[in-house]
């Protein structure tokens, strides 16, 4: 089997923010493996948060062996952006070799569409209100928090989309002191979901914390071994690929949080329908489906995926699986 890793960068459709930044561009790694005449396909996004970059992962699926298998991957890899990409592309590959769609293979029913959430831009409350009002027709909003105005951001976006469902994203931006303040603010502002309010390092805080909202793991959640520090202080843990380190993992850890009695949300970082492709299987009756990458982009792959009024459909072959 032949390994090829690349760079791929796809222009944003306006500059995308949050609490750690802003970014104009989305930078990927697309992976290529072939064997017997068939090609599979992945793609990953490296996170600085976890001390990825474009150039350690890449490294890391070079020094790969040619013959790896999808089983002796998940242990030569930690959970991660480089698995991930493999992972997916090694499903790829085993569908195209069985002539069989990936959900065949993994024994789940064909992916129905799912209602996605859109993300609104860390922005001036006058300006998120306009992006609020100008997507006020989509079900579900998300919004970047995380900042000392967040309150008059949060009334801002409810003003400007007073019927859709939101969900809020603290990118682990608040105090323990600050979460207990706004807990009733955002019932009031009839808030679904709050993810990673604390930093991850932090989040013992939250045990006893009543919860009027519930509560998503993030950053605190990356794969099934952090499953035990959670108790207590999450209802919904947060699967996105890139931190399970690939399908393998996130159809496990879905399995393992909901036998526990979480709810699931399943995300992603800002990358090309090929990156939420393979997520699509995992979204299936999520609490919460965040998979608007493509969205957010001026420009996609040849065969992206399909969004439309009854949510994000499961890929076409040509893309992936």
């Amino acid at each position: 089997m032949t390994i090829t890793v690349q760079k791929d960068v796809f222009k944003l459709a306006q500059v995308f923010t949050i609490s750690r930044g802003s970014r104009t561009e989305a930078q990927v790694l697309t992976v290529k493996v072939e064997r017997g005449g068939h090609v599979g396909w992945g793609e990953c996004v490296p996170y600085a948060r976890y001390d990825e970059t474009l150039e350690s992962v890449t490294a890391e699926i070079e020094g790969l062996p040619a013959d790896v298998t999808r089983e002796a991957l998940q242990d030569l890899l930690p959970a991660g952006a480089a698995r991930n990409a493999m992972d997916c592309a090694l499903w790829d590959l085993e569908a195209k070799q069985a002539g069989k769609r990936v959900w065949e293979l993994a024994g789940l029913p064909a992916p129905e569409p799912e209602i996605t959430a859109y993300t609104l831009s860390l922005a001036s409350p006058e300006e998120m209100q306009k992006q609020a009002a100008k997507n006020a027709h989509r079900p579900l909003l998300k919004i970047k928090l995380g900042t000392p105005d967040d309150m008059v951001r949060l009334e801002a976006v409810r003003k400007g989309a007073p019927e859709a469902r939101i969900i809020v994203d603290a990118n682990e931006g608040w105090s323990a002191e600050v979460y207990a303040d706004l807990a009733s603010h955002l019932v009031r502002l009839g808030v679904d979901l709050v993810e990673q309010p604390l930093p991850a390092g932090e989040d013992d805080a939250l045990i006893g914390m009543e919860r009027p909202v519930p509560v998503c793991a993030d950053e605190s959640c990356h794969d099934r071994t952090s499953l035990a520090k959670l108790k207590g202080k999450y209802d919904v843990v947060n699967i996105k690929l890139d931190k399970t380190g690939g399908l393998t993992e996130a159809l496990k850890l879905r399995a393992a949080a909901l036998a526990e009695g979480y709810e699931v949300m399943v995300g992603c970082m800002v990358g090309s329908s090929l990156a939420m492709a393979p997520a699509t299987l995992v979204a299936q009756g999520a609490m919460v489906t965040d998979l608007d990458g493509p969205l957010l982009l001026a420009e996609d792959r040849e065969t992206p995926l399909t969004f439309d009024a009854a949510g994000v459909h499961g890929p076409d072959a040509a893309l992936w699986g």
